[in-house]
């Protein structure tokens, strides 16, 4: 199951915030869905710059260059770079690319809030992909979740923030949500083991990854699990 799939099958209409927005990949058909707002966070400048092309004309869908993070402020987000290439994908405020050879790094002091500070009350669902910052930017908004319990999809990757694989889910946990991987169908978080299904190299230069390589978890409130996993399933 892909992520656009599984907020398609658990639609309501409401706020959807496309975190790592990038060039609009996803923003673009979750604008689609019937009585959405898409709030796109993207806060790398060439990135954003196309995500502002791509979504000229829908008015559904708000831009903005900032990151989310624990706390409002500033950044640097670093982008390596290969032979002079901007190795967009891993553009991560969390860390520097220091230490990696044949890798230089290109850096963007970046504006910073939370997802508190915007103060959402209609927010059903949440796509989160920031390169080793999601604990980060969902303690920045633990509130909202408590109040709101938008369904969620997380890329959560080793080779960004070792530990994250059992830090974010665990903090999850705490604010009431059950966790979910797929691979040859839906399976409940505990059966996930990093040093099987993630095993790839944090250096930018090397993009290879042993399969099976699992990296997106999906979080429904604990309270509406069985139903959410009834619509998962219906297709």
């Amino acid at each position: 199951m892909d992520e656009i799939t599984f907020h398609r099958r658990l639609h309501r209409p409401g706020t959807i915030l496309d975190i790592g927005a990038h060039d609009g990949l996803l923003a673009l058909p979750l604008s689609e869905l019937p009585g959405t707002r898409v709030l796109a966070f993207e806060p790398l400048p060439s990135a954003f710059a196309r995500l502002a092309a791509a979504c000229a004309g829908r008015s559904n869908i708000e831009l903005r260059p900032e990151a989310l993070g624990e706390r409002p402020g500033e950044a640097m987000l670093s982008l390596p770079m290969l032979d002079g290439v901007a190795q967009e994908q891993w553009a991560s405020t969390s860390k520097d690319y220091r230490g990696f050879s044949g890798v230089t790094v290109q850096q963007h002091v970046v504006p910073v809030v939370t997802l508190d500070s915007l103060a959402l009350t209609d927010l059903v669902a949440v796509k989160l992909d920031a390169e080793g910052a999601e604990e980060a930017i969902l303690r920045g908004g633990a509130d909202t979740l408590r109040r709101c319990r938008p369904v969620l999809s997380v890329e959560v990757e080793e080779r960004h923030a070792p530990g994250s694989t059992r830090a974010v889910p665990a903090l999850l946990e705490s604010l009431g949500y059950a966790g979910f991987f797929f691979l040859d169908g839906l399976r409940p978080l505990p059966a996930f083991d990093a040093a099987t299904m993630q095993r790839a190299s944090p250096d930018p230069a090397v993009f290879g990854a042993e399969g099976p390589y699992v990296f997106t978890f999906f979080f429904l409130p604990a309270e509406a699990r069985e139903a959410m996993l009834a619509g998962l399933a219906k297709g």
